[in-house]
């Protein structure tokens, strides 16, 4: 059964976009509402079916201001909603502490958490602590670590409502393994045992986006054969990802900086599957998480 009502929860901790998120929905024609408690979900939806039957798309706003100790039943509510015929889906923002404790520096603003005994730090790890639960049932999750507010807007417009409805949203990411793992990562592939243009000084300055860049990769014989390994484990397996309805996939490509060879080949394999998924997207993490879509 399928009622036509599509639900998008929005959580992560303080910080990492949640408002951002939520707008951007708002601007999309959903109807929204932040901070709901868990508890008044399926209510929420008995209401708009007898009331409102015209609303069919809401994003609510969860977060651990008013839900200390409440979000463990969440998975058997959003599963009873499932049942009802209601398309439910999770989505779960974060980053790295550092960047969440900066972006407060900035904002000036109050952790919900903090108080006179506790600081900003400990705040922020019991969020973590206490959003657990729904960062566990997440059908995507997003690291906003290096995301510009625009950056973020774009990639929720196109994650949730993209243009083609029912293909799989790809993101191909380059990163470097010094400023961590993007934490939506779901494939994580090293790269850093290929020749490295950092130790040519001519090379040092550009990135993997740059002809001199590119000619120096490509004429390396082991970075052409992990190119195509990559291309044969992908070209096998995608098709299996997106025949069970997910909805979402991140492949992230990693090398030291994140400057010359992983920004290459997420270039490569965006280009190389960006005709077949229509929803892919390349993002360069350390170049200032500029994002390309297909």
């Amino acid at each position: 059964m399928n009622t036509g009502m599509r639900l998008v929860v929005i959580s992560g901790r303080s910080g990492s976009g949640k408002s951002t998120a939520l707008h951007v929905l708002e601007d999309l024609g959903f109807t929204c509402i932040d901070n709901l408690p868990a508890s008044l979900l399926s209510p929420l939806f008995s209401e708009l079916k007898r009331a409102n039957p015209s609303v069919t798309r809401i994003a609510v706003g969860i977060d651990a201001r008013n839900l200390l100790g409440r979000l463990d039943p969440l998975p058997d509510i959003l599963e009873t909603l499932r049942s009802s015929g209601v398309q439910c889906e999770v989505i779960f923002l974060d980053a790295h502490t550092p960047a969440l404790i900066r972006r407060y520096s900035e904002t000036r603003r109050r952790h919900p958490l903090s108080s006179h005994q506790i600081d900003l730090g400990q705040a922020l790890a019991m969020e973590k602590e206490l959003l657990e639960p729904i960062a566990l049932i997440a059908s995507r999750q997003i690291d906003t670590s290096n995301m510009t507010l625009h950056q973020l807007r774009d990639l929720i417009k196109q994650q949730i409502v993209p243009d083609s409805q029912g293909d799989m949203s790809i993101s191909f990411t380059s990163f470097g393994f010094k400023h961590g793992v993007p934490l939506d990562a779901d494939f994580v592939f090293d790269v850093r045992s290929l020749p490295n243009p950092y130790w040519k000084p001519e090379l040092r300055q550009y990135t993997g986006n740059d002809e001199s860049v590119v000619e120096f990769l490509e004429s390396q014989t082991d970075v052409a054969a992990m190119l195509a390994d990559l291309v044969g484990f992908l070209t096998r397996w995608l098709p299996r990802f997106a025949a069970t309805n997910r909805s979402y996939l991140t492949i992230a490509i990693g090398c030291t900086g994140g400057q010359h060879r992983s920004v290459y080949m997420a270039r490569r394999l965006w280009e190389h599957f960006g005709p077949d998924y229509p929803n892919a997207q390349l993002r360069h993490r350390e170049l200032g998480g500029s994002v390309a879509v297909s």
